[in-house]
């Protein structure tokens, strides 16, 4: 009998993401995929002498989170051999870790890591500073990285071992200098910390059994939220063969879609452009696609780095008409789609701003106009003109968003901070949903603290912090329904990265990745979704996390 179900599962709460049929009594399982769904008379009759039984009870069945931007590998790297620290850790508790930790480890080695929050980054730009960071390293190198992942700290033997000198400041990116004697402080916005970065490589880095241990890491750290398929916003040669490496020895418990790099304003990997575009298919597997590359556009709002229609208020290094800056012009942007197109990929935007928005949606209108279809995503997108938000559904752009970043917290606080009243109207979901754009959800883990999926889903529907460190809520009129931000952490997910055929709803012939939930998170109040457990994580109907 070729019909007999490996696993059919079965429980009183199965939602699916499909809008054909969106609740189920059961489904059955067979080589991986979902061989039929409906209510239990019909699953059953797939029961054969040798197929296991999950019977949930009144725990709930979704299908497999889809987080469409998140950065796993940097996530793993950190919790393995970096420096982790939480960005709501003040100065002096940063120096204490970075104590903690140079008394582990011999003279010369580096100290990396982080998150060192946004909104301190004022507080250590300067010479002083920087000293009190070269005491508590001992004199080795330090380089952390700031919440956004855009900017680093760095310490004096970072910057020498990097040649960052008062009289040799790196092109690209700002170098803030101490207003007194003149000199590098070590906080480096944007590209200026790519030289640091190059210094920490030459050292020796990660070995390739070090990239593919935090490949899995971040994996594993995946699946335990739920999350059965997520698109990498940026990687290297190292870890598009960390996942592939992983996925031949059938040990990559996800779909990955990888984004391959155009450019590089934070990472300083190499090589990048063409040449890493020309290497993509050598890491294709059965489950790690490298679809999609990606073009950072513009930097942050907190560091001015970020793109505006409207300038910038005005203060003392930038004046009153400063809109910021976009990495290419429009021609520049629209040549890389259209040789993007060529090969058959689609396109991640790192946009922050509505003025590097709008120039990704006018390049795809040029793109559409020339009859080339493929996949546009404005990542952030967290601030558009109200004309432009039609235009993503016309022009067929998905919009990648993370809730996880802007809810009430540390980063909208320094979205206040540069743009005052303008940082009130972030995130227009509802506005999205309502013109009929494809909105799909990620975390922007390690950006954000943790890539749990019910923060978002929970960020989504009441526009305030789930977990309650920050007060308030955050233009309340563009929240989503729980079913809707389901379907943005699912079907809508899996659609914008190319996956939908394969995963994001449970459909009879997809592949059979679920989370059982201890109980129906989206049905009961709101404010009490993050507070639902995972009780399991299913990948190609095999447990892949279990509590």
């Amino acid at each position: 009998m070729t019909d007999v179900a490996d696993l059919i599962v079965t429980g009183s709460t199965i939602r699916t993401a499909d809008r054909t049929r969106p609740r189920a009594e059961a489904f059955a399982v067979r080589d991986g995929r979902i061989l039929a769904i409906g209510d239990r008379a019909d699953v059953e009759g797939l029961r054969g002498r040798r197929t296991r039984t999950l019977e949930v009870g009144d725990a709930a069945v979704y299908p497999g989170f889809v987080d469409v931007h998140n950065h796993h590998a940097l996530a793993g790297r950190t919790e393995l051999f970096e420096l982790s620290l939480a960005p709501s850790l003040s100065l002096d508790e940063i120096l204490d870790r970075v104590r903690e930790k140079a008394a582990t480890l011999p003279e010369d080695a580096w100290i990396v890591g982080g998150a060192v929050a946004t909104t301190l980054l004022p507080t250590l730009a300067n010479t002083a500073t920087r000293r009190r960071l070269d005491e508590a390293a001992g004199g080795r190198p330090v380089a952390l990285m700031e919440d956004s992942r855009h900017n680093r700290w760095a310490n004096s033997r970072a910057l020498e071992l990097a040649g960052i000198t008062a009289g040799s400041i790196p092109a690209g990116g700002v170098t803030l200098l101490d207003p007194d004697d003149g000199t590098p402080t070590g906080v480096l916005l944007e590209a200026a910390g790519i030289p640091v970065q190059e210094a920490y490589d030459r050292s020796g880095g990660l070995t390739p059994e070090q990239h593919a241990a935090a490949s899995r890491r971040g994996v594993e750290l995946l699946n335990s939220f739920g999350i059965t398929a997520f698109q990498d916003a940026g990687v290297s040669v190292d870890i598009l063969a960390a996942l592939a490496g992983l996925d031949r020895a059938d040990e990559l418990h996800a779909w990955v879609v990888s984004s391959l790099l155009i450019n590089d304003e934070i990472f300083g990997f190499d090589p990048i452009g063409s040449p890493l575009l020309d290497r993509g298919e050598e890491y294709r597997t059965a489950h790690h696609r490298p679809d999609f590359v990606k073009i950072f556009l513009d930097g942050v709002p907190p560091a001015r780095t970020a793109s505006f229609l409207d300038p910038y208020p005005a203060d003392p290094v930038h004046g009153a008409h400063f809109h910021g800056e976009t990495t290419m012009t429009l021609d520049e942007l629209t040549g890389w789609l259209r040789t993007v197109a060529a090969r058959g990929l689609g396109a991640k935007v790192h946009c922050t701003g509505d003025g590097s928005a709008r120039l990704v949606l006018d390049a795809a209108e040029q793109l559409r106009a020339e009859g080339f279809t493929t996949p546009v995503q404005i990542a952030h997108g967290q601030f558009l003109a109200e004309s432009d938000i039609p235009r993503l559904a016309a022009l067929d752009v998905s919009a990648d968003i993370s809730p996880f970043i802007w809810y009430p917290g540390v980063i909208p606080q320094a979205l206040a901070d540069v743009l005052g009243a303008r940082a009130e109207h972030s995130q227009p979901n509802r506005s999205l949903l309502d013109a009929g754009a494809l909105v799909a959800g990620g975390s922007d883990w390690p950006v954000s603290e943790s890539p749990n999926t019910l923060e978002g889903l929970q960020g989504l529907v009441t526009r305030a912090d789930p977990l309650r460190r920050a007060p308030g809520t955050l233009w309340p009129e563009q929240a989503l329904t729980a079913e809707e931000a389901l379907e943005v952490f699912t079907i809508n997910a899996a659609t914008a990265m190319g996956l939908g055929a394969e995963t994001g709803s449970l459909t009879a012939g997809k592949s059979a990745d679920f989370v059982v939930l201890e109980r129906d998170a989206i049905a009961g109040p709101a404010e009490e979704i993050v507070h639902t457990e995972v009780v399991s994580t299913w990948f190609a109907g095999r447990p892949v996390h279990e509590r």
